[in-house]
């Protein structure tokens, strides 16, 4: 018997998901013999619901709700010995994720489209004891973007993100890391450190061309700022994609690594939008972990 469980955030998306419940339930029923429903409360609810949907040897894991949701359904799969098949309806602000996998952005359309035959791997982000599916961002432009609260993404989507970027474009904090990336060791000076593992950042596509959801990559980018001027300099590099390292900007794609910063800071990084452990951090990529549904055109 092929059972699903559907993770459903009901504070996601202007509080959407209540909206789409009923939908979705009625849309999985269609391939599955028995789709179960449970709503998160608090933090690390969908962590324990993946989890324990993975124990009990599930079919399927469906999260709706936002990148967050997203990250703690696919953090409760991952690493098991038996991860179930992975899918979502995506409700958030940015959903960087779902747009890697041209999954829509629109409830009504991606419920509607979902079909179990469409289907490929992912990879996964580990960073020290936590997991990732896009980005973690580390740096004063990363913090500055991670402190946008939930009713300015509710009222302005992604241009909440794109605002607060910008206003610490000005400030002149930068960091002195040491990478060691894939053996190698480098120290830099920057405003901001960007692992991905997508072409998607911030709900803007291909800002990374190279990255594939299962190539078994990280793609490390930084801005090589020591002043605003740096950093306005970066901005065309950005908009037009990185696919290499310029006089702006690092890249850098890779495996396994590790970054410390040298000032005396907490220093936390943004992890798919929200705060993740306090440096130093580890890197390393689990290529192909899951197994995931798609949109109506496949997206590696």
């Amino acid at each position: 018997m092929k059972k699903a469980v559907l993770i459903v955030n009901p504070s996601s998306g202007n509080e959407e998901a209540k909206k789409y419940t009923s939908q979705a339930r009625e849309k999985l029923e269609q391939f599955f013999d028995e789709v179960e429903v449970k709503e998160t409360e608090k933090e690390g609810d969908a962590t324990n619901f993946a989890r324990k949907a993975a124990e009990e040897k599930a079919h399927s894991v469906f999260a709706m709700g936002g990148d967050g949701t997203v990250n703690e359904a696919i953090s409760g799969l991952a690493e098991q010995d038996y991860r179930p098949n992975f899918g979502f309806f995506p409700l958030g602000t940015v959903n960087d994720l779902g747009r890697s996998l041209n999954i829509s952005m629109a409830p009504e359309e991606a419920i509607a489209s979902f079909n179990p035959e469409r289907k490929t791997s992912l990879d996964i982000g580990k960073i020290n004891d936590d997991y990732f599916m896009n980005i973690v961002s580390v740096g004063s432009i990363p913090e500055a973007i991670s402190d946008v609260d939930v009713e300015e993404k509710t009222k302005f989507g992604k241009l909440a993100y794109f605002v607060n970027g910008v206003k610490e474009v000005f400030n002149d904090e930068n960091y002195h890391f040491t990478l060691k990336i894939d053996g190698e060791k480098t120290e830099i000076e920057s405003s901001a450190v960007v692992i991905v593992l997508t072409r998607t950042i911030g709900g803007f596509t291909h800002i990374v061309p190279e990255a594939k959801n299962n190539d078994g990559n990280l793609y490390l980018l930084y801005l090589k700022d020591q002043s605003i001027t740096d950093r306005l300099k970066s901005l065309p590099d950005i908009i037009k994609g990185v696919d290499q390292s310029t006089e702006n900007i690092g890249y850098t794609p890779f495996t396994e690594g590790r970054l410390t910063v040298k000032e005396e800071v907490e220093l936390h990084p943004s992890v798919d939008g929200d705060e993740g452990p306090a440096l130093p951090l580890s890197f390393k990529v689990l290529p192909q972990h899951l197994e995931v549904y798609y949109g109506n055109e496949q997206k590696n």
